[in-house]
């Protein structure tokens, strides 16, 4: 899946309102906050994901980790805050082509 621009910007637009659910603190990427990744990603496809670590290379890392393991796409990252989208089974959110 690649996302072009006006998908892009349609996508954070979007994300714009939405608060982080899910935090990824000092354990990083463990197997409980992945679990909850993927369901989270299943009910509302958009979401913001706040990584509280101070090391942006970790941050970077972190941020891969996630698209590879649950095969969703990163549409922004801007400091702390990932938004990453998956489409879901039924579709909810309707990407312009």
């Amino acid at each position: 899946m690649s996302l072009n621009r006006k998908q892009t910007a349609y996508l954070r637009g979007l994300a714009h309102p939405l608060t982080a659910i899910v935090t990824i603190g000092g354990s990083g990427l463990s197997d409980s906050v992945m679990a909850e990744l993927e369901s989270t990603l299943e009910h509302h496809e958009l979401l913001k994901v706040r990584i509280s670590s101070d090391n942006r290379e970790l941050r970077n890392k972190f941020a891969q980790d996630i698209c590879t393991a649950t095969g969703a796409e990163a549409v922004q990252q801007i400091g702390k805050v990932l938004i990453i989208y998956r489409p879901g089974k039924k579709h909810k959110i309707k990407l312009p082509l």
